[in-house]
């Protein structure tokens, strides 16, 4: 027998998400693919009056999900299969990425009256008692009222924020979880379990892609007693009026259709080029985000994010269309030791950066279709800045009390990568 989750889109519903024998169907309602107001939910499922089998749908709805272990305690919460999207998606699929929200038949998405009663704030003892949760309960999976859901393998949690009374900084806040299927507008994240100062690296790593004037999600360190935890602010949330309101949003995994145990090159997933390609077809107009896209992945590469794999890069959908979202997740994993030395997607042919010189970046520019010598402009002017504005960004962070061993290991690790960098392309002339 065929069961059914509406899919609400802005306070609307639009299609119906169908598993019938265990395989996933979507299809649009008339009404919405009549309506003035119409937009595909992804790139990958353009508008259209037929309905989209389990190949064309999975990519898309399950990569609104959690992953790995993650992804398996979740399921094993709510006494269901971790293999079966459609279960997951019923159980915590009421505040995902972007502007969904899946309900079951003759449910409906809270009244904008109701949404500030639906916040269970916590003090700093309730807070703590989350985070020591997290690691068993990822997303608090099956606590009454909540059905939240992120992608990724890391613990996080969608919360909101508030100032506490008389305060007015992020010193002095409270957090609150967000029941009934209403929009978060941070996602909280505990520190990773073994790997030591994870919550000061991804910090730090943030807070340097701004100060380098990319385009990078906000974020803040709390503590709640002697539990650290990293605050990032949702850039597919925004405050109208008072209320907090959703903007859609899709990683390129769901954009370019590919499900998300695919993720990495290496496994068959998006390459650099196809991101390249996918923001010229998607974005307008295309040539700032491309410069944009670039900028990231010279970004990732000489701070030692690995991990940036196509998940980690988003399309964000406003006013003016899809446009590349924010940078998020960044993590410098190459300080690790034990962690892998190879890159989510390739540069040029080499996976690892050891092995990465400049004829490898020109065999990225000729494939994503950049101009060689604007590439190498690019690199060398950021590989130019980055050792600076990372030693005086650890000064800013010591003086806040953010100090961490682990800041020291990133800055020499970006100055021996830029050094290279340059030297490598010095070699090259």
């Amino acid at each position: 027998m065929a069961r059914e989750l509406n899919v609400w889109f802005f306070g609307e519903c639009v299609g119906v998400l169908a598993q019938d024998k265990g395989y996933l169907s979507f299809q649009y309602l008339p009404h919405w693919l009549e309506s003035k107001n119409a937009q595909p939910l992804s790139q990958s499922l353009p508008l259209r009056a037929e309905s989209f089998d389990d190949r064309m749908a999975k990519p898309f709805f399950a990569g609104l999900l959690p992953e790995g272990d993650k992804r398996t305690a979740v399921a094993n919460i709510l006494k269901v299969s971790s293999k079966n999207d459609f279960a997951l998606l019923d159980g915590i699929g009421g505040e995902c990425a972007g502007a969904l929200i899946l309900l079951e038949p003759g449910q409906m998405p809270p009244a904008e009256a109701l949404v500030s009663e639906s916040i269970e704030w916590l003090d700093e003892n309730q807070l703590l008692a989350v985070l020591e949760q997290l690691p068993k309960r990822p997303l608090l999976a099956g606590e009454s009222g909540l059905r939240l859901s992120l992608a990724g393998a890391q613990e996080k949690l969608p919360v909101v924020l508030r100032e506490a009374p008389g305060k007015s900084n992020l010193n002095h806040i409270e957090i609150g979880l967000p029941k009934n299927n209403i929009p978060s507008s941070y996602i909280l994240k505990p520190a990773i379990s073994g790997i030591e100062g994870s919550v000061y690296n991804e910090a730090f790593c943030l807070a340097l892609a701004r100060e380098l004037k990319l385009d990078a999600a906000t974020a803040h360190i709390g503590y709640a007693k002697d539990k650290i935890y990293l605050l990032v602010e949702r850039y597919d949330r925004f405050l109208d009026d008072g209320q907090l309101r959703r903007l859609h949003q899709e990683d390129f995994c769901q954009a370019l259709g590919v499900p998300p145990e695919l993720k990495y090159q290496n496994e068959g997933g998006p390459t650099i080029s196809d991101g390249f390609a996918l923001v010229r077809k998607v974005t307008s107009p295309s040539a700032p985000n491309v410069l944009r896209l670039l900028d990231y992945i010279i970004f990732n590469c000489l701070v030692g994010n690995n991990d940036a794999h196509a998940k980690n890069f988003s399309l964000l959908y406003g006013q003016n269309g899809a446009q590349l979202a924010p940078l998020y997740d960044v993590l410098s994993t190459a300080v690790y030791s034990d962690l892998s030395d190879r890159m989510a997607m390739k540069i040029g042919s080499k996976y690892r950066f050891h092995e990465l010189h400049a004829r490898h970046w020109g065999q990225m520019a000729e494939a994503a279709q950049l101009g060689a010598p604007q590439l190498k402009r690019r690199v060398l002017e950021i590989a130019g800045k980055l050792p600076h504005l990372a030693i005086r960004l650890q000064t800013q962070f010591d003086a806040k009390g953010w100090g961490h061993p682990i800041i020291t290991e990133i800055c020499k690790l970006i100055e021996e990568r830029c050094v290279t960098t340059a030297s490598r392309f010095s070699l090259a002339e």
